[in-house]
């Protein structure tokens, strides 16, 4: 059987950082059997007793993100007459930048989240988009940071919302048989990034679309709809990569990327685009295809 591993997470914040750094260094393991407790927003010494507490009743690794000195010494002699190892995860960045910057760290609680301009403008981000998904407001493209384009399910939506969280202006128009595209994109204010999609993977995600609204199996077989027809799906996506290299836009195929990876893709395009004071990019070696695996 598995080894079951505990792994504790204990911050006097959010537990994003903590949260983050678990998922990515996880995802390297082989289905890996680690039950995570996650003990967040711990700034009181009561809160912290709790969590010493759940430690010893299922002891593992404690991975934290405290400011206090106070609670952080007590959490760490715990966990050193128990046995576990713990690991304050930004103590070596802390410390490499202290370095380089010459001016030590402040104590300071949940920086990150303090109610800057950075926090309102992922906020107005994030209305924007909620605005312009789909194609809406496409007079709005004037005020994007960026466009998305792309075939219905292609991902576009949920990569402008990661995009948000980021303080990044992501407009999405669809690409649609027979349909125009809106004038703004004739002299686009802003890089505009296609997405593409495997065939195959696009009719599994478009089929189970219409079944989460109610269509059977056995209906789409008998509609036999342009939206889940193999080759009509497949002329489709062969029309929309041509239209983008028609225009210069570059085309990532988000295949078998994850929506972190599309839009980190997404915003080195931007970045070469300002590098160049915008315009178009040709259209050979702009293709983005799948992450080398």
């Amino acid at each position: 059987m598995p080894r079951t591993t505990n792994l504790h997470l204990v911050s006097d914040s959010t537990g994003e950082t903590l949260n983050s750094m678990a998922r990515a260094t996880l995802a390297r393991f082989e289905e890996p059997h680690v039950i995570q407790h996650r003990w967040f927003l711990v700034r009181s010494r009561f809160q912290l007793e709790q969590v010493l507490e759940g430690i010893q009743a299922e002891p593992g690794p404690v991975l934290f993100t405290m400011a206090d000195k106070s609670l952080r010494h007590s959490l760490e002699e715990f966990c050193a007459r128990l046995g576990v190892t713990s690991l304050s995860v930004l103590d070596q960045t802390l410390d490499l930048l202290q370095g380089a910057i010459g001016e030590a760290a402040k104590e300071k609680r949940a920086a990150q989240h303090v109610l800057d301009a950075d926090y309102f403008r992922r906020i107005d981000a994030m209305h924007y988009v909620l605005a312009h998904d789909d194609g809406q407001g496409t007079a709005g493209i004037a005020e994007a940071d960026v466009c998305l384009v792309g075939v219905s399910r292609s991902s576009k939506t949920p990569t402008c919302f990661y995009l948000a969280n980021r303080g990044i202006k992501a407009a999405n128009v669809p690409i649609v048989p027979g349909a125009a595209l809106p004038g703004e994109l004739d002299a686009p204010p802003c890089p505009v990034v296609g997405l593409t999609i495997d065939v195959n993977a696009l009719l599994e995600i478009r089929r189970h679309r219409l079944k989460l609204i109610g269509h059977s199996p056995g209906a789409i077989r008998q509609e036999a709809t342009d939206y889940v027809d193999p080759e009509a799906v497949k002329a489709e996506i062969l029309a929309a990569r041509r239209l983008c290299t028609s225009k210069g836009w570059p085309v990532i195929d988000v295949t078998r990327r994850s929506i972190e990876e599309t839009a980190a893709t997404v915003l080195q395009l931007m970045e070469a685009w300002h590098a160049r004071g915008g315009g178009l990019a040709g259209p050979h070696g702009a293709n983005q295809g799948p992450p080398a695996r």
